[in-house]
């Protein structure tokens, strides 16, 4: 991934990257260089902590950070995701499905989500990746629905929208405080 990078006659608007516990095993120093190369990191909390060696994910969100990228995304799979740049924090929950029958592939799908909506509305705004958090798990909660991806391959625009709409109703509220 490094190479492909280094190869860029121009870099991108935004270099994202999402990566796993293997290569935190097996070759850390080569994922270190590459997660110095990118803007936006996209890793669970299991291998946020691994790479970081701190157990709080927002200290571990600053080591990583630190590290390169002005942008990370932790997903924590059915608790939801944050989203962390400089002192900003972001966080989406996960829409609690009736029936959970398989979340392989949910993470990868989240991923494709997010990035397929950056790049369809060419904003890299904190507000915006903000929405694009919401995208890429509102598609992730269609494939924990069936096997693998299968359940993404019947989805319409309109089963996408209305999935996005619970997910802004699942964390929009009116608080106010009456003073008798």
């Amino acid at each position: 991934q490094s190479t492909v990078i280094e190869r860029l006659d121009k870099r991108p608007k935004l270099v994202a990257m999402d990566t796993m516990n293997f290569w935190m095993d097996i070759a850390m120093d080569d994922l270190k260089k590459t997660i110095s190369m990118v803007d936006l990191l996209i890793i669970n909390d299991e291998e946020a902590r691994q790479l970081s060696g701190e157990y709080s994910l927002v200290k571990a969100s600053k080591v990583i950070r630190d590290m390169g990228p002005k942008f990370l995304i932790i997903k924590k799979g059915e608790h939801g995701a944050l989203l962390f740049n400089e002192d900003k924090l972001f966080y989406a929950p996960a829409l609690p499905l009736e029936e959970v029958f398989d979340p392989t592939g949910a993470g990868d799908t989240f991923a494709g989500g997010f990035m397929g909506y950056i790049a369809s509305t060419n904003d890299i705004s904190f507000d915006n990746m903000k929405r694009a958090i919401i995208n890429g798990s509102a598609l992730a909660s269609f494939c924990c629905e069936k096997f693998g991806t299968e359940r993404l391959t019947t989805i319409t625009e309109k089963d996408l929208s209305d999935r996005i709409a619970e997910f802004v109703a699942l964390a929009n509220f009116d608080f106010a405080q009456k003073i008798a």
